[in-house]
């Protein structure tokens, strides 16, 4: 009866992490459509990706209500406890990034047609890639229960930030030189911003694999590369 119970725990764990990986892969393809949408200004695009948001909400909804039960019925102590948690933790992280995901579709129908230099939208593609292989990294290490892994995911996250800020302040210069743009590249900087914000929720998800794998939270400071809270604006002097 003991062997049986272990068993079917055990088999539980493996559908509950299979759920992670198809959440998962549905919020990465959301992303990747997202910036893909907003670089070809493709509302169709934008529309699927808001309306897709919906899978990544019913895979949340599934792994914390199966994650419940089999506190409920297991009962759980030490790591087999940590592995229900990180699941339930992963998957909020993960619906939050869906939610993001659909922020720059939004974006994307804002902007409309609006012609926006190219250089900008790479900025953010830029930005968007890595976030992305960070997310794509970050499931990995949590998949293999890979702590070191996701660590250089973390350590990771300040390039996002720093990408953040080197944009925010090349937008602003540019609504600064042309206030006709400055609706459209406020929609932009707010993508970036959604972009970055990925990257920050891949880096919670990182922190969950350490404290799934060693048992205790990580204590180091994050480090940090957004300096746009301490940016200053830079107003145009008035001619005398």
């Amino acid at each position: 009866m003991t062997e049986h119970i272990v068993r079917a725990f055990e088999e539980e764990l493996v559908s509950l992490g299979e759920k992670i990986a198809q959440m998962g892969g549905t919020v990465e393809k959301q992303l990747a459509e997202a910036i893909d949408a907003l670089d070809r200004r493709d509302s169709e695009l934008a529309e699927k990706v808001i309306s897709d948001d919906k899978t990544a909400d019913a895979f949340e909804q599934q792994i914390e209500e199966q994650a419940i039960l089999m506190i409920v019925r297991r009962q759980p102590m030490a790591l087999d406890l940590r592995e229900i948690m990180a699941a339930i933790r992963v998957s909020a992280e993960l619906e939050r990034i869906g939610d993001l995901a659909k922020n720059v579709a939004k974006r994307v129908l804002a902007i409309g047609g609006e012609v926006q230099p190219k250089r900008l939208i790479r900025g953010v593609e830029h930005m968007s890639q890595l976030a992305m292989e960070q997310l794509k990294n970050v499931l990995d290490a949590f998949s293999q229960r890979d702590a070191e892994k996701a660590m250089e995911v973390w350590r990771r996250d300040e390039e996002i930030d720093a990408m953040y800020t080197s944009l925010f302040r090349e937008l602003l210069t540019y609504m600064m030189e042309d206030p006709r743009k400055i609706t459209a590249c406020t929609h932009l900087l707010f993508a970036a911003k959604n972009v970055e914000r990925i990257g920050d929720h891949a880096t919670n998800i990182a922190e969950m694999v350490y404290y799934l794998v060693h048992g205790e939270a990580l204590t180091d400071q994050r480090p940090k590369g957004d300096e746009t809270s301490t940016t200053a604006i830079p107003y145009p002097v008035p001619e005398e």
